[in-house]
């Protein structure tokens, strides 16, 4: 961040799209220090990457669990394999936004 902030003037302001706040919740000092910065959080489980961790999920439970593979070409046949029968019927995932509750809420704002 400090070599994208160096590439601004200083009262330009810049605002940061960030995925997943728990890896980035340490930044405090450094916002004040460069207090042009704004930081956006995208919400929990909503991020492109999340969506994908999900498609990985369900093609290990559906199509490579348990198995055993003797080549990398067995594997990535039984890969395609699966994405042959799952592209037809395949939907976009829905993103949602947890609701958060009260104790979660103090643990972050104290």
């Amino acid at each position: 961040m400090d070599e994208v902030v160096a590439e601004y003037r200083p009262e330009q302001e810049l605002h940061v799209i960030m995925d997943n706040y728990c890896t980035h919740k340490k930044n405090d000092a450094w916002l004040e220090k460069n207090n042009n910065v704004h930081f956006h959080y995208t919400p929990t489980s909503a991020s492109w990457l999340n969506q994908v961790e999900v498609w990985f999920g369900i093609l290990s439970r559906k199509a490579l669990r348990g198995a055993s593979f003797v080549s990398k070409n067995e594997l990535r046949q039984r890969i395609e394999d699966f994405i042959e029968r799952y592209n037809p019927t395949a939907k976009p995932f829905k993103w949602r936004k947890r609701e958060v509750v009260g104790s979660q809420i103090k643990k972050y704002y104290r």
